[in-house]
C-alpha cells in the first residue's frame, strides 16, 4: 500500500515540497519520484498520468491520480482518519480547511514576487504594497489559529497539521527574502526551519545545482541560515 509521488525541483517547488510533507509528516508509506521540472522535461515524465500536467501528482495504491495538492490532502485525509492530517476538534478543524484553501487560493502577489528558493537570503528586497497586504493577513490568520487552538505546540493547531503543510512554503519565503514577521510569526517560521523533515528536503536540494540561478534579482544576499 504505497503511494507513488512525483516531484520536481526541490531547491524552487512550493507545491512539491507540500506534497511530500503531507505524506512524509504522517508516516503514510511513499515513494518519491524526482521529475525535470525546470529542465524541462516533467510533461513527458507524467504523459502516463492523465491529468496530471505538473506537480506534485500522487498516485494511490488503488492507482487513482491526484494532481492538485488539495485533492491529494483530502484524499489522504479520508483514506486514513487516524494519521492526524486534520485536528480533531470540529472548531479547529474547520478553521484549518478554511485557511488552506485561502492559502491554495490566494495570495498571489508574494507568489509572484517571491517564488519559494532555499539557496540563499536575498538582502534588501522591497516589499510592495500588495505582498504586505498578503503578508498582513497570512499572519493575522496564523495568530488566529494560534491564538484558538495553538496552546499545545508550536505549530497552527498545536500539533503539525495539514495547514502547516500548506503553509511551509510560505514561512520559507519570509525566510528566503527576509520579510517582515512579529515576533509570534517569526517563531512560527523558525518552527519550521528546525523540522527534521523539512531539513531532510533542503538536505537533498542541495544536491541540485543551477547555473545561472533562477529568479536573480540584482540583489545582495547571505547564505541560508543553518538549522543543524
Amino acid at each position: 500500500m504505497t503511494y507513488q509521488l512525483y516531484i520536481g525541483d526541490r531547491t524552487f517547488s512550493s507545491w512539491s515540497l507540500r506534497g511530500w510533507l503531507m505524506l512524509e509528516k504522517f508516516n503514510l508509506p511513499y515513494q518519491a519520484n524526482l521529475v525535470g521540472l525546470y529542465a524541462g522535461t516533467y510533461r513527458d515524465e507524467l504523459a502516463n498520468l492523465e491529468p496530471a500536467r505538473t506537480v506534485p501528482t500522487m498516485v494511490t495504491p488503488a492507482g487513482h491520480v491526484l494532481s492538485d495538492s488539495l485533492a491529494m490532502a483530502e484524499t489522504l485525509a479520508e483514506s486514513h482518519p487516524d494519521a492526524g492530517l486534520y485536528p480533531s476538534d470540529p472548531g479547529a478543524r474547520a478553521l484549518a480547511r478554511n485557511i488552506i484553501c485561502e492559502m491554495h487560493a490566494g495570495f498571489g502577489a508574494l507568489r509572484d514576487a517571491c517564488p519559494m528558493q532555499l539557496d540563499r537570503v536575498w538582502e534588501g528586497f522591497t516589499v510592495s504594497q500588495a505582498v504586505k497586504a498578503d503578508l498582513d493577513r497570512i499572519i493575522y490568520l496564523w495568530s488566529l489559529a494560534r491564538r484558538r487552538h495553538g496552546q499545545d505546540g508550536p505549530w497552527l493547531f498545536g500539533a503539525y497539521s495539514l495547514a502547516d503543510v500548506f503553509y511551509a512554503p510560505v514561512a520559507l519565503r519570509i525566510v528566503g527574502y527576509g520579510l517582515p514577521a512579529s515576533i509570534e510569526a517569526q517563531a512560527y517560521v523558525n518552527a519550521h526551519l528546525t523540522d527534521r523533515a523539512f531539513l531532510a528536503w533542503r538536505r537533498a536540494a542541495l544536491d541540485e545545482n543551477y547555473d545561472p540561478f533562477p529568479y536573480q534579482l540584482g540583489l545582495e544576499s547571505r547564505p541560508w541560515p543553518d538549522a543543524g
